[in-house]
């Protein structure tokens, strides 16, 4: 078996031609790719896995996203991907792919197989925030991608041999008050280890869950939660 190690780092917000310098959300925020990239560069390998659950690009459009998913594609490893809620470019699975370069995979409806784990994964959505409903829009959007994550975590489950199955989504698994989700009970179903995520920032990210919980691992994964750092999964 291929000795590899897995990482993930989300929100990479990177410029997609766009005039949207990051540092207005805070200094902290200035030349944050280059600060991945370079800890990237030093941390990865050809044979590991990076995961990166989302918000990928301010791109508008799939051809102005393509110089950033080239630079993400010139990094080492093996790059998967998910939709983040301001990938907007993501016009499609098939056309997507169709953009990526090789070293570059996405996950939607479809799982992906590793030697030694099974990867699934969807965007996610907002989640309802105890008694108070979704808006009719949100729902069904909600409803979607749980039928998306079941869908991947069954292709997991009949492709995937017994190997471990490991989840990516862009948005939080919890509701903000930590309530459990259809995600939730689906990754317990499925006998899921590990799921990471992004989508929150700031006072939303320092009082986010990471650990184990109901037997599985959950892990924040957002760039700026990370002080701009790859987490390591494995």
């Amino acid at each position: 078996m291929t000795e590899r190690q897995l990482f993930a780092i989300g929100d990479l917000h990177m410029d997609g031609g766009q005039d949207k310098p990051m540092d207005v959300f805070g200094s902290h925020w200035e030349n944050h790719f280059a600060r991945i990239e370079a800890d990237w560069r030093e941390r990865v390998s050809k044979t590991d896995v990076v995961l990166v659950p989302g918000d990928i690009s301010w791109a508008m459009y799939l051809e102005d996203a393509k110089s950033d998913l080239e630079k993400i594609g010139s990094l080492p490893g093996t790059k998967v991907i998910v939709r983040g809620n301001h990938d907007y470019w993501w016009s499609g699975i098939t056309k997507v792919r169709d953009a990526l370069p090789k070293s570059v995979l996405a996950v939607q409806n479809d799982c992906i197989v590793f030697e030694d784990f099974c990867l699934a994964g969807s965007r996610g959505w907002l989640l309802p925030q105890g008694d108070a409903r979704l808006k009719a829009e949100d729902e069904k959007i909600l409803n979607r991608e749980v039928a998306r994550m079941e869908a991947s975590l069954k292709a997991a489950g009949e492709k995937g041999a017994g190997r471990p199955i490991f989840v990516m989504m862009h948005y939080p698994p919890f509701s903000e008050t930590g309530d459990e989700s259809e995600f939730t009970r689906l990754f317990v179903a499925y006998g899921v280890q590990k799921v990471v995520y992004g989508h929150l920032h700031g006072a939303s990210a320092k009082s986010a869950f990471s650990g184990m919980r109901g037997g599985i691992e959950y892990r924040l994964v957002s760039a700026d939660a990370l002080d701009f750092k790859l987490a390591q999964l494995t």
